[in-house]
């Protein structure tokens, strides 16, 4: 242009350069804290708790919720009779459409066999316990079946270390009950049967010293089997003590007012978990399981009087990125994915078909 030096126009230019990097610099910035969840503007709040005892439970609240009304849980799926979960090498007289499936070989602690022959995809979660076969196992990472599907293996580990004797074909669910986080963790951190076995123990036996009659402690204490100490009349009763089925369901109610996804947890003033779903709907389809692992923590560990904070809860959900990330993938059904940062671990189970495109389950954890 006419009447303007050249250098001038090369100047602007390099100025409208640097304009456009700075704000690509900073919409990456942005959607990096979007997906880490930190400050107000990031998709997840946490709400002041609700307490029972030495447990606290912090709602968290999500910009956005999705429709989860297409996924079958493991608890519907075994009631119908839709899904069915056996020992692996059971599963040579099962028939899938006209072809029989191939005998595998006999069966192992750390593997199951299931098939989904519902219309819907199956939601499965770590920490969710299958009753039945040789042992107890605890379903050991997040996953998606799609429907009509099957065989698949099932990575899960024993929480029934006394007993290697069949006593059902198939597999039933314990509907009332998840294991509780401190016996998750090894499954799904450190994928370590032995550790799983020690938390177990523990466990059973913190429950065992608590009941003052001599003969239930000696029953409880001789249990090996989780479900069957959690199942058991005498500790049914200590659960009631955090206030029992009327208070899941005002809980439950709580949350359905805060429109919650998720909450987080904490015992004993410590912060140590929380689960998010991809709608409230979702969260309350496996809210009973939850509240009760939940309370198994808080029972099983000696009461401190420590007080949480809500801003610690925040914290918490504020980011869930990390240095390190594993990731696991099954093409068109769902991606999982362990994020590991300082002192804590998220996995993320997110689908992959057109009606699961979203985070179905984020769970977070200390180390």
């Amino acid at each position: 242009m006419a009447g303007v030096p050249q250098y001038a126009w090369e100047n602007r230019s390099g100025r409208w350069s640097l304009a456009l990097l700075l704000m690509a610099l900073l919409c990456l910035l942005i959607a990096g804290q979007s997906r880490a969840g930190t400050g107000a503007g990031g998709p997840y709040k946490v709400v002041p708790a609700i307490r029972r005892g030495n447990l606290a439970i912090f709602p968290v609240v999500a910009n956005r919720s999705y429709n989860t009304s297409q996924l079958l849980t493991l608890d519907d799926g075994i009631r119908t009779g839709e899904v069915v979960v056996t020992e692996a090498g059971n599963e040579r007289g099962l028939v899938r459409g006209e072809h029989p499936i191939p005998y595998r070989g006999g069966a192992e602690v750390n593997r199951l066999v299931l098939y989904n022959n519902s219309d819907r995809p199956l939601l499965l979660l770590a920490g969710e316990i299958v009753t039945g076969g040789k042992q107890d196992r605890v379903i050991g990472a997040d996953r998606i079946a799609p429907p009509k599907g099957g065989p698949i293996d099932l990575n899960v580990f024993c929480v029934e270390p006394g007993r290697w004797v069949e006593s059902s074909a198939k597999f039933g669910s314990m509907m009332g009950q998840m294991a509780q986080p401190s016996v998750r963790t090894p499954a799904m951190a450190e994928q370590n049967q032995s550790e799983v076995w020690d938390r177990v123990r523990a466990s059973n036996a913190a429950v065992a010293n608590m009941l003052t009659s001599p003969a239930v402690h000696g029953e409880v204490a001789g249990t090996s089997s989780y479900a069957k100490v959690f199942a058991s009349p005498p500790v049914e009763a200590k659960l009631e003590e955090y206030g029992g089925h009327a208070s899941e369901q005002a809980i439950l109610a709580e949350l359905r007012s805060e429109g919650a996804v998720g909450a987080v947890v904490a015992v004993n003033g410590r912060v140590e978990w929380a689960d998010v779903f991809g709608s409230t709907d979702l969260l309350a389809k496996y809210w009973p399981k939850l509240i009760r692992s939940y309370v198994a923590e808080a029972m099983t560990t000696v009461s401190s009087g420590e007080v949480p904070e809500l801003g610690d809860a925040q914290a918490f959900m504020a980011n869930l990125g990390g240095g390190r990330e594993v990731v696991e993938t099954e093409p068109g059904i769902f991606r999982r994915t362990e994020t590991t940062g300082d002192g804590y671990r998220v996995f993320t189970l997110r689908g992959l078909s057109p009606q699961s495109d979203f985070d179905v389950h984020i769970t977070k954890m200390t180390d």
